[in-house]
């Protein structure tokens, strides 16, 4: 099957306490249908000094299942859900169902 979330799209969160958020996809981990979000399902870590790491109370990203997750219309922002379709030169590409709009083109 094809990615329908890749690297570096504008996705929008669904459910959970960030729901409504909007971030970057970081990474995304297909074996455990789950991707990294920029800003979004942040964890604080508590910290022990090392030698080369400072101690405390690190904010990280953490990873949120990608039913969760859905991409962001380019035209308005708001979540959409993905189709694809082969253009007249043989590409295939991704589109917004909402707007019709192409997401990478």
């Amino acid at each position: 099957m094809a990615a329908k979330i890749k690297k570096g799209d504008k996705v929008v969160v669904l459910t959970g306490r960030d729901k409504g958020k909007t971030g970057e996809v970081v990474q995304v981990m297909p074996k455990e249908t789950r991707a990294l979000v920029r800003g979004v399902n942040l964890v604080k870590r508590h910290t022990k000094q090392s030698m080369n790491q400072e101690g405390g109370i690190i904010s990280k990203e953490s990873p949120i299942d990608l039913s969760n997750l859905a991409i962001a219309d380019p035209k308005d922002g708001k979540a959409t859900r993905v189709g694809f379709k082969i253009l007249e030169d043989g590409r295939k590409v991704r589109f917004a169902k909402r707007s019709g709009d192409l997401i990478d083109g």
